[in-house]
Order: structure tokens, then C-alpha cells, then sequence
């Protein structure tokens, strides 16, 4: 009798010692699960500032994209400009002279002292030859 009283107490110990090692594991378990659902909603915040930053880069390529466009449109228009120039006055090769000085550097100022062009007439050779830089 006294074997079996022993025995049950023993199974009673072990049941107890099972009981708190699942007790301590659930905890642990569940302190898992904070720390993860902390991670997640970082990263959620994370994901929502980068879909931010991500719109904000295509808001600014479609304007630039605009941009680009209108300054096409406005270059498109300088070499007509240009031929329509010197074929104002076809005895004249004050054009062709100013577009070979400022592909050679010369200035705007310099353009029109060689070449007896107005101001507008030499920054305008000079743009279309340097890339849209004027240098006085």
C-alpha cells in the first residue's frame, strides 16, 4: 500500500514538473510571438514608408518626363530657326563663320564683333554650339 501511495505521489511530482516545464515553454512561446508581431509591424511601417518614397520617385519622373518633353519641343525648333537665319541673307557667310567660332569657343560677345551678328543672333549660335551654355 505504502508502494502505491509512493508512487502516486511520484506520478503526482512528475505530472506537476510536466506541468510547469509546458507552462514555462507556452511563455516563452508567447514572448516569441510579442518580439515577432513588434518585428512585423516595423516592417509594415517600413513597407508603408517606402511605398511612399516610391510614389513620391514616380511623381517626380512623370514631371521631369513633362519637362523633358517641353524642352524637346522648344530644341526642335532652333535648327529650322537657324537655316531660316542664314538663308536671310545667302550672300552672307556671317552664320556658317559664327557657328565654326563658337564650336571653337568664342563667345557670344565675341560672335558679334566677328561676325557683325546681333546679340539674340549671337547667344543663339552660341546655345546651339555649346550644348546651351553662354559665355559673355
Amino acid at each position: 500500500m505504502w508502494v502505491a501511495v509512493a508512487l502516486l505521489v511520484v506520478a503526482c511530482l512528475a505530472l506537476a514538473g510536466f506541468s510547469v516545464w509546458l507552462l514555462l515553454g507556452q511563455r516563452r512561446q508567447a514572448a516569441l510571438l510579442v518580439q515577432q508581431a513588434s518585428q512585423i509591424a516595423a516592417q509594415e511601417l517600413r513597407l508603408k514608408e517606402l511605398a511612399k518614397r516610391g510614389e513620391a520617385y514616380q511623381r517626380v519622373n512623370v514631371r521631369m518626363g513633362e519637362e523633358l518633353g517641353e524642352l524637346r519641343k522648344q530644341v526642335a525648333t532652333l535648327p529650322e530657326r537657324l537655316a531660316r537665319l542664314e538663308q536671310r541673307d545667302p550672300t552672307s557667310l556671317s552664320f556658317s563663320q559664327a557657328a565654326r567660332l563658337a564650336g571653337m569657343g568664342a563667345s557670344a560677345a565675341d560672335l558679334t564683333q566677328a561676325c557683325g551678328l546681333s546679340q539674340a543672333e549671337a547667344d543663339l549660335i552660341a546655345r546651339l554650339h555649346r550644348g546651351g551654355k553662354v559665355q559673355e
